[in-house]
């Protein structure tokens, strides 16, 4: 038996380090390589010892149990109907100006304004109109800096815990802060609340400034670090650029700031901007990946670990196949709500008038521009359909394709991100699995 799956899609053979592994994208099955296996997967007449024969035999009773080289679907279900989670922009407006803000500064492109109370609780009654038999519902406050509009965040978690109990629903709540208003009496409320809280902070002090303004470390830092004292669910956001590539440094400062729940995501928007990552850095990009899935390690095994977004994954344990072929949703069961009620794929669709969908006053009504981002899922797109990485990513994400040029091809870039990182996740999982197998 050679490889030759790995190349169509089918079996995705790569290194990590100096580990050797395959994924089988139609079993979603792992496997650590020896190097004769690694051979024996490869092209004909890579490896032609006896080693490599005995391998090649014993991948042969890996495709016959259904674990290497298994079916990958061609069809899948659609998504269950029904909205199950609603970005409310409650504040197109802000405090910070982030040179890499994909949201003008917080103004959307449009005007700045705030949402009255009236709209976020028409939002609510949308929510619960459209979400069908969808019982645990979602609710993220953004913006802009949504705590800039804190009257209406306490307005709409109180009236749709009302509306919620009433019908059945439960609710939950996330809100993204650049912390500079999130003193002791709001991180407190929000914890008591049950608010999941998104902190936004780039990392070392010099990064953050640079793009975040001069000072706002320094601001921001000790009201972050007390909001996460209180004991709420959060996750610390930072957004990287091509200015600094070292970003498993950034990592490593929040990681030493008591953070444990990370996430550092490549700006996206505008590559006019010099900010967004463009083809030549991805090597530097992809290289850093690595030297983070080391020290996730490194920190792991001092009994000091974090998490970090992108490499939490379990390809055995994912969501269902439909959910794997379209992604987040947007769109479909999720939609962002501007200030004025506007209803939008998602927050980063927002202000683009050939993709606002309807209001929550009136419901959709542009039912053909939800069609099309239903339609432009893994197994419709040409650069998609022989991906190994299809069905953890999605097809990528809608608004970085239309930036790059093309709601139906993905933007080649971020997906050469997407799978650097989805091999950094797999190769991390391999080796907890196999130090655990070790111990016991």
């Amino acid at each position: 038996m050679n490889g030759h799956g790995f190349r169509n899609g089918q079996v995705h053979r790569f290194r990590v380090k100096d580990t050797l592994l395959a994924y089988d994208v139609g079993s979603g099955s792992l496997h650590l390589l020896d190097a004769a296996a690694w051979a024996a997967l490869g092209e004909p007449g890579e490896g032609s010892d006896p080693a490599v024969a005995e391998a090649g035999e014993e991948l042969r009773q890996l495709s016959a149990a259904g674990i290497l080289f298994a079916p990958v679907p061609e069809e899948f279900a659609q998504l269950p109907p029904g909205v199950k989670a609603l970005c409310l922009n409650v504040a197109h407006d802000c405090n910070l100006h982030c040179r890499y803000c994909f949201a003008a500064g917080g103004s959307f492109g449009g005007h700045r304004e705030l949402m009255p109370t009236a709209v976020g609780r028409a939002a609510v009654d949308f929510l619960l109109a459209s979400c069908g038999a969808v019982r645990h519902l979602e609710i993220d406050f953004f913006g802009g800096e949504p705590l800039l509009n804190l009257p209406v965040v306490r307005e709409v978690l109180a009236y749709a815990r009302r509306r919620g109990e009433e019908a059945g629903k439960e609710f939950r709540f996330t809100l993204t802060t650049n912390g500079t208003l999130l003193d002791r009496d709001t991180a407190d409320f929000l914890r008591r609340e049950g608010v999941s809280l998104v902190l936004s902070l780039d990392g070392r002090p010099e990064v953050n400034d640079r793009m975040r303004g001069r000072g706002s470390y320094d601001r921001v830092v000790p009201r972050l670090q007390e909001a996460v004292r209180l004991g709420p669910d959060y996750h610390v956001r930072g957004t990287y650029t091509r200015h600094n590539l070292d970003f498993a440094a950034d990592v490593r400062h929040l990681a030493d700031l008591g953070f444990d729940r990370i996430s550092v995501e490549p700006a996206v928007g505008d590559r006019a901007t010099g900010l967004s990552l463009a083809e030549g850095d991805l090597a530097a990009a992809e290289a850093e990946y690595e030297r983070l899935a080391e020290l996730w390690l490194e920190r792991r095994a001092q009994g000091r670990p974090f998490s970090f977004f992108h490499f939490e994954l379990d390809p055995g344990e994912g969501p269902c196949l439909a959910k794997r072929v379209r992604g987040c949703g947007a769109g479909q069961q999720y939609l962002a709500v501007a200030p004025d009620g506007a209803l939008y794929p998602c927050h980063q669709f927002v202000g683009r008038e050939a993709y606002r969908l309807g209001d929550v006053r009136r419901g959709i009504e542009r039912p053909a521009v939800a069609a099309s981002l239903s339609g432009a899922h893994a197994l419709a797109k040409a650069d998609c359909r022989g991906c190994w990485a299809r069905f953890l990513c999605g097809g990528g994400c809608h608004a970085t394709a239309v930036d790059a040029g093309e709601l139906t091809r993905p933007d080649p870039v971020a997906c050469a991100l997407q799978r650097k990182r989805l091999e950094c996740a797999l190769y991390l999982k391999a080796h907890t699995f196999n130090q655990s197998e070790t111990a016991s």
